[in-house]
Order: C-alpha cells, then structure tokens, then sequence
C-alpha cells in the first residue's frame, strides 16, 4: 500500500486572514503552507508521518506540493526517508492543476499500481481515529471485494450540511449516493466526508476517466477531491468507516482551534493517528 498527500494548495484563506491581523501575534504563520504550520508541539505533516512511518503495510509515502513551497517540504521531508516530494510546477493559485490532477500526476509519476491511500495535507482527526483500524478495516472489505474502496465519514450539525459532501449509506455502510453541499432539507444524511481515502489499485484507472471527462469543465470540478468521489460512487463500490471529528485547517480561526486542542486536550500524543 502507498500514501498521497496532497499539498500543493496555496492556503489563501488562512495566509489572507494572517496579513488583515493586526495583532502580529500571528506573523510567525506567513509565507507557510499549511501541511507545514506548527499544531501543538509538532508540524501538522508530521503527526501524518509519525503514524504513517509506523504502519507496516504503508511502504511509501508521495507528497505533492507545488513550486512556491517545494523547498519548503523538501526541508521538512529530511526527517522521513519514506517521503518523496513531487513538485506539481505551479507558482500561485490561479495555476493550481487541482487535487484530482495532482492525485494522478503522483500515481503515474511513481508508477503506482497498488491499494492507495489519499490524505488532504491540512486534515487531521480528533483522537478516536485509528489508522490501523481503518487499514484493517479495507482489508476486511477487500477480502470480500477487491473493487472496494473505503472513505471517513462523520457526523456533522445540521447547519454544516451545506459546507461538506454528504454521504448517504444503506445498513451494511455502503455508500448510495454523495450530494455536494446539499441544505439540510435536501438529505437526511449528516455524513460528513473528509478528504481521506483508501482506494484499491482498480480504483486507480478510472482517475484518467475522471480526468478527461472534466478536462474541459472549471478547475473547481478537477480541484475538490469530494467530485472525484462522487463520479466514483456512480461506478464502483464504496463504503464508509466512521470516525467522531476533524479539524480542517482552512482559515486563521479553525487553526486556532486546531493547535489549541492539540496543545490543552490531546490525551497520548505518542500513539496518535496509530
């Protein structure tokens, strides 16, 4: 099995939010792309890596960033020899190749033809998650199903709904249908859907499918992760493993929260994400 994460985002959110603070209490933060932000006493990547790095059936890790940030990463990676950092070649955000794109750019760039797993670079869990369970789970599925795939799910408050993909699924946690951002009206669901996922090596054809039936639509359609999955449900099978919360470091306030749990209420910091 390998791991990709995709971190060639430009974190325009949270670097907008740092500049319009007038504090300075947060001009430490500037110019750092979010895979690489410091949560708690550790940088958010790394608390992927010391979990990762320790999961016997995970032989490999693939980082995709992009030009801006590739020495930036290509730094911190010293510390992982698993790691391998591709450089998606964009400057700024307007040139971004999307997450889809860069998903496949590491699948063939490496030549992976093996169960993967995908990680959005600014997503972590509250401590309930196991990444060993998780792993052991697939494994589960796959004996049954070598098509399976298995996805995050939790649960979100109502008015959340229009801010995620929402998962709706049957008894046996296979997933039906995904709806993008839907009004709480709209679905009776409140499965959240973050960008982590554990494909099998079938899955992984399908993503130049994806890719040139999009090829001419807007970048948000290749960008979102969520979109590719959505397409995928349609085709093949997927289920769903769930998990308590997440922390989605998208803009100054939800990474204050972030590093504050971190930092006041993780309980075993030495076996978190295992």
């Amino acid at each position: 099995m390998k791991a990709v994460i995709l971190a060639a985002g430009y974190g325009t959110r949270l670097q907008r939010d740092v500049q319009n603070d007038g504090s300075g209490e947060f001009v430490h933060l500037r110019g750092i792309a979010k895979p690489l932000l410091p949560i708690g006493h550790s940088v958010l990547l790394s608390h992927w890596l010391k979990a990762l790095s320790r999961t016997p059936s995970i032989q490999k890790v693939f980082v995709v960033t992009n030009s801006l940030y590739h020495e930036a990463f290509k730094k911190w990676a010293q510390e992982f020899p698993s790691v391998e950092i591709i450089n998606d070649g964009t400057w700024k955000n307007e040139e971004r190749l999307g997450a889809i794109a860069c998903f496949q750019l590491a699948v063939k760039h490496f030549g992976v033809d093996d169960d993967i797993l995908v990680i959005g670079g600014d997503t972590l869990f509250k401590e309930d998650f196991s990444l060993s369970r998780f792993t052991k789970h697939f494994a589960e599925m796959q004996r049954k199903d070598k098509n399976s795939n298995l996805v995050l799910s939790y649960q979100c408050k109502d008015e959340e709904t229009s801010k995620y993909g929402i998962l709706e699924v049957d008894s046996d946690l296979k997933v039906q249908c995904m709806k993008e951002k839907p009004l709480p009206t709209e679905t009776n669901s409140r499965s959240a859907c973050p960008c982590f996922y554990l494909f099998s090596r079938t899955t992984l054809p399908l993503l130049d499918a994806f890719l040139k039936e999009k090829e001419t639509g807007p970048i948000e359609e290749r960008d979102a992760p969520g979109h590719f999955l959505s397409w995928l449900i349609l085709r093949g099978t997927v289920y769903v493993h769930r998990i308590s919360g997440r922390f989605d470091v998208g803009n100054l306030p939800s990474y204050l929260e972030c590093d504050r749990y971190f930092k006041e209420q993780l309980k075993n910091p030495d076996i978190y994400l295992m």
